[in-house]
């Protein structure tokens, strides 16, 4: 029996625009994501049967095949039948430590850690950018959660453009437990109240897209300027999901009106908030604010920092 473990690091968003329709159903983004040290822990072990088992130590995330990590070592079964029938099925642990449904990635960062585990159970000696190829047919987030760091992504998010990592830029994260927003929903409220600013000529998606590449946040992430970046933060979704989750608007606020906040969003479609800050202290201290002015035990608040890496083995057997 062999084995890896590998550590999965959530993300968080510092930029998302919404461009406008893409063919496919999909949305034309323009994003930037950044890794952080947030992190579920997978176990892959090869099993003596053509089983795919998964188990998680959360009771909100589903063990059958509608989990990503499951579609994940099924789809790569489908792609590569003989090394499965050489190696046999996998036996997947999952140890969760991201929040469920927040906008962090949780799914798509086990999904990618579960190719990456295949791949060397069974000694495919697959690239950085096979792997990012065929997360991108599991979910517009796992090619980002394969490589990690710090990058633009467009397209629906599969696109990747590396920018200069930036490390230890410290983060509060705060989210409701029992408060989950649809992606569905955000981007489907979002089409209906602001698709008449969609940009439709090709061309236009194209060159607005390649915009962020030379946009103010870019330039404040080469410089690795943590409050020029946080003075730069922007989600389109805040505006139908903000209005719509009065809690969420509510960490907002709190968190901006903190003491050492350099800037604050949310991540993704919701429904965590994160500021950003320059020192752990700092961030540690406004944790303990956010607490004392929210005594609801349904909060959930952590303090990470930005990485440079994705998804990252931490031993074999």
């Amino acid at each position: 029996m062999h084995s890896y473990s590998l550590i999965a690091p959530a993300k968080i968003n510092l930029y998302l625009e919404i461009i406008g329709d893409r063919p496919d159903g999909y949305h034309e983004l323009a994003m930037i994501l950044q890794s952080i040290a947030l992190a579920d822990r997978i176990d892959v072990v090869s099993t003596s049967n053509n089983i795919i088992r998964v188990h998680c130590n959360h009771p909100q995330v589903p063990t059958d095949k509608s989990n990503l990590a499951y579609k994940a070592a099924e789809l790569m079964t489908r792609q590569f039948p003989e090394a499965f029938a050489k190696y046999g099925g996998v036996e997947i642990s999952i140890n969760k430590q991201i929040p469920v449904a927040a906008g962090l990635a949780g799914g798509s960062t086990n999904a990618a850690a579960v190719l990456e585990g295949i791949d060397l159970l069974w000694k495919l000696g697959l690239t950085q950018t096979e792997l990012e190829e065929l997360g991108a047919t599991l979910g517009s987030d796992v090619p980002f959660c394969v490589s990690g760091g710090t990058a633009i992504a467009t397209g629906r998010g599969e696109q990747l453009s590396p920018l200069p990592s930036l490390d230890n830029i410290y983060i509060l994260l705060a989210k409701y437990r029992s408060l989950e927003v649809s992606t569905a929903w955000a981007y489907k409220t979002y089409r209906q109240e602001f698709a008449n600013s969609y940009m439709r000529d090709t061309n236009d998606l194209v060159a607005r897209a390649s915009a962020v590449h030379s946009g103010e946040i870019v330039k404040a992430i080469f410089e690795r300027d943590a409050g020029k970046i946080a003075q730069k933060l922007h989600n389109d979704l805040e505006r139908v999901v903000l209005p719509a989750y009065p809690q969420v608007l509510q960490l907002r606020e709190l968190l901006a009106n903190q003491q050492g906040v350099l800037g604050t969003m949310m991540s993704g479609s919701g429904p965590t908030v994160f500021a950003l800050f320059e020192s752990e202290q700092q961030a540690e201290q406004v944790k303990l604010h956010v607490r004392e002015a929210i005594s609801d035990e349904d909060l959930e608040l952590f303090v990470t920092r930005t990485i440079t890496h994705g998804i990252q083995v931490v031993s074999s057997v």
